[in-house]
């Protein structure tokens, strides 16, 4: 086998190639770069987050079932799908739509600031003082809200059989 030697200038020209059709889409749509790196930053927060309450939460598992899996020769992989998954799993969808009903809220949030969606529909609105639409647009907020706390009920109680 030979070893194939990178480009380094061709490398260079492609990601800014990459980079430049990106932001032309951003802007496409209407985000703007600045815009853009917030929303990445929410989304980078939000997964690490979760990652971190998800490695607690499995880090904090009792052992037990799975030292007696472990004791009967199961690999890993079997182990924690059968021992330490289901002990953790109602806690892991309960972060999960906690974070999800968060970001429900965040996302009105930034769209008030201009990245789309409710958030910027609710400020035109507003602005222009058409409180029937206004009203409407909080009323279709409230009821995602209500939807996901259901959703999330619906889930533990589920999980908790």
């Amino acid at each position: 086998m030979t070893a194939q030697l990178i480009d380094g200038n061709a490398l260079s020209r492609q990601l800014r190639t990459q980079v430049a059709e990106r932001v032309g889409a951003l802007k496409a749509q209407g985000l703007t770069p600045g815009l853009a790196v917030i929303l990445v930053g929410a989304l980078l927060a939000a997964m690490l987050s979760l990652g971190r309450l998800f490695a607690e939460a499995i880090e904090n598992a009792p052992p037990g079932p799975g030292d007696a899996l472990r004791v009967q020769g199961v690999p890993n992989g079997r182990v924690f799908l059968y021992a330490t998954l289901p002990q953790v799993l109602p806690q892991l969808m309960s972060y999960t739509l906690y974070r999800w009903e968060n970001n429900i809220r965040a996302a009105a949030i930034l769209g008030v600031v201009g990245a789309g969606g409710l958030g910027q529909m609710l400020a035109f609105h507003m602005g222009l003082f058409h409180m029937p639409k206004t009203a409407t647009i909080l009323l279709a907020m409230l009821l995602l809200v209500v939807i996901v706390d259901l959703a999330s009920y619906a889930t533990r109680r589920l999980m908790m059989r």
